[in-house]
């Protein structure tokens, strides 16, 4: 019997990592090369299946920069999963990974939440260690790591069908 599914994930990370990007890239199937800043949170819906299960995808885009942040705990009710998204050509990016994984976890502490490295096509640029990556998600529980391409496409669906498989496996017993 079909079961159908909405899932509510969230998008966290810094300004400019490319949370836009790669959530175009998944919805669209598209590389936008500019994207303007998210003021607040933006909202995508993709319907996905995953073994026989009709799934929708509820995806919450929230914005990197510091103004906007005091709406985001609010907005994080009843999300069922996260990606916590950095910039693997600047290691900067992860400075405040604890405070967006507080923001993502402020209605449910076990929330599963993948970690994404983004730009990976640059990879001559690349400065962020996968061992270091590897820490971080022992440290804060992350479910998964991917290195991700929103210019070629590398591992997106995989991260998508990573968090909804998790989503559905430990919230709803499928």
């Amino acid at each position: 019997m079909t079961k159908k599914f909405i899932l509510k994930i969230l998008t966290a990370g810094e300004g400019g990592v490319g949370k836009t990007t790669f959530l175009h890239r998944f919805v669209d199937g598209i590389f936008l090369k500019g994207t303007h800043m998210t003021i607040g949170v933006e909202f995508f819906l993709k319907d996905i299946d995953i073994e026989g299960n009709d799934i929708t995808l509820q995806l919450w885009d929230f914005g990197g920069q510091e103004r906007f942040r005091f709406l985001l705990d609010s907005y994080a009710l009843g999300a069922k999963g996260a990606f916590y998204v950095f910039d693997l050509t600047r290691f900067m990016t992860l400075n405040r990974i604890e405070h967006w994984l507080k923001i993502c976890r402020s209605n449910n502490p076990k929330i599963p939440i993948v970690i994404l490295g983004t730009k990976l096509d640059l990879e001559h640029s690349i400065s962020v260690k996968d061992s270091y990556i590897m820490q971080l998600k022992e440290r804060y529980g992350l479910i998964e790591y991917y290195k991700i391409s929103s210019k070629t496409g590398e591992n997106i669906d995989k991260a998508f069908d990573t968090i909804a498989r998790k989503i559905l496996e430990t919230q709803f017993s499928i």
